[in-house]
């Protein structure tokens, strides 16, 4: 895991939060296939690279917004990973049969490909899909980041756009 690049705390402010998110995809983009992740639609029309951001900032907001202290660098960077699993599921040749299910497993395989990936960021991966996915996550960082995911999933179907890459 890289080194810590940015601090944000529970007073930190939306710019701040956007400038913390931009600073950890930039090398995720400029080292692994995070790029391609900007090709696939994910839910409405946002990509999964846009969701992922999405997932990244609410999960940041909400620890802010409840006053909660988090390891900030492996939250942001386990929420860009979560969806990592490199395929368009809307279209059926290439979706995988129970995508909702298997997705966890593929993305975390693929992160651990391109990148070091902490204890913490594997299990916001891996089990961002609770309840679907059975075992629950085990950290707070992950619990929020699969919070998160679902209140963000909602909102992007519905058009709402959240934060622009």
């Amino acid at each position: 895991m890289p080194e810590k690049i940015f601090t944000l705390t529970c007073r930190s402010t939306r710019q701040e939060l956007l400038n913390a998110i931009d600073t950890v995809a930039k090398p995720l983009e400029q080292t692994g296939r995070m790029e391609q992740t900007k090709n696939f639609c994910q839910h409405g029309d946002c990509s999964v690279f846009e969701h992922c951001a999405n997932v990244a900032y609410v999960s940041c907001a909400l620890f802010m917004k409840l006053h909660i202290n988090a390891n900030w660098d492996e939250l942001i960077r386990g929420a860009l990973l979560h969806d990592y699993f490199l395929y368009d599921w809307h279209k059926k040749e290439d979706c995988h049969p129970a995508h909702a299910v298997y997705h966890p497993t593929l993305a975390l395989k693929n992160a651990r490909l391109d990148y070091e990936l902490s204890e913490k960021e594997e299990d916001i991966i891996l089990h961002h899909m609770f309840p679907l996915t059975i075992l629950p996550p085990k950290s707070r960082e992950a619990w929020m980041v699969c919070l998160a995911d679902k209140i963000c999933a909602v909102m992007e179907t519905f058009g709402k756009v959240l934060v622009r890459q």
